[in-house]
């Protein structure tokens, strides 16, 4: 038996408002059968860096085939493309402006077109602020009934995507710089390096003049004090027991982190 198609969301979008519900609502309009996952619609209004986070860190736990559709979109209504990507697992679609240029570093395109097939989007005149009612999620629910990417629109070459870029990590000696990408609710500080960038032997990482030992678990320091470790996503984050590393280290996205030998 063939599973149903699945759509994921993540938007920017909140759930105060019907917003959500709405894109919803157009995808059953279209492919009823379609599976919908929300991914999160809690991203900070505008906040690209944190939709590339999120999609980055999600994508590898979704089956061959998901349609992901994101729509976080400050330039909505603009000359900026909207656009469908296919990859090796899965079909991305949202508007170009480097949200998805996380899961295409690890996952690259292996097509790319400018949706411009009007008979697939919603309205032939869609709204100039609302992209993913009228547009996004259309596109994706006829990719979940099996229309396929070339017929969307008119095909561009994948290095001419949009990417969204961070500061990449420097080796100094036995240091290694990394940076803060993103922050999550419980206020920890999620950075771009990984266990390859740690020295052999004991570490420790330093956050300004904070000096933050390292740990396997958050539970191994006091109450309150600031640690670093590996997190379930896999890179370095800075954290505090039960509490906030963003808050009491004053730190945020683009802050700069260091690892190095502990002394």
């Amino acid at each position: 038996m063939t599973p149903a198609p699945l759509i994921t969301l993540l938007t920017d979008f909140g759930t105060q408002d019907a917003y959500v519900g709405i894109l919803k609502g157009v995808i059953a309009e279209i492919c009823p059968e379609a599976r919908v996952i929300d991914l999160t619609h809690e991203i900070a209004p505008q906040d690209l860096l944190a939709a590339r986070f999120n999609l980055l860190n999600a994508h590898p736990y979704f089956p061959p085939g998901t349609i992901h559709v994101a729509v976080v979109d400050p330039g909505v209504g603009t000359a900026r493309r909207g656009v469908a990507i296919q990859t090796a697992g899965s079909v991305l679609v949202g508007p170009d402006n480097g949200i998805f240029s996380g899961i295409l570093t690890a996952s690259p395109a292996l097509a790319a077109v400018a949706l411009a097939r009007t008979e697939y989007w919603r309205t032939r005149l869609p709204s100039t602020t609302f992209h993913g009612r009228d547009i996004f999620a259309p596109v994706a629910a006829h990719l979940a009934q099996g229309i396929s990417l070339a017929a969307l629109g008119n095909p561009i070459e994948p290095q001419s995507l949009a990417t969204l870029e961070i500061p990449p990590v420097v080796q100094s000696g036995q240091r290694v710089r990394g940076s803060v990408q993103y922050c999550d609710r419980f206020g920890n500080l999620i950075t771009n390096l990984t266990p390859e960038h740690l020295p052999n032997g004991p570490w420790q990482a330093q956050l300004g003049e904070h000096i933050l030992p390292s740990a396997r678990t958050y539970s191994e320091v006091l109450p309150s004090q600031p640690l670093s470790l590996i997190g379930s996503h896999g890179w370095l984050e800075i954290a505090v027991n039960g509490g906030s590393a963003q808050q009491q280290l004053q730190a945020s996205v683009g802050t700069c982190v260091w690892i190095e030998p502990a002394e």
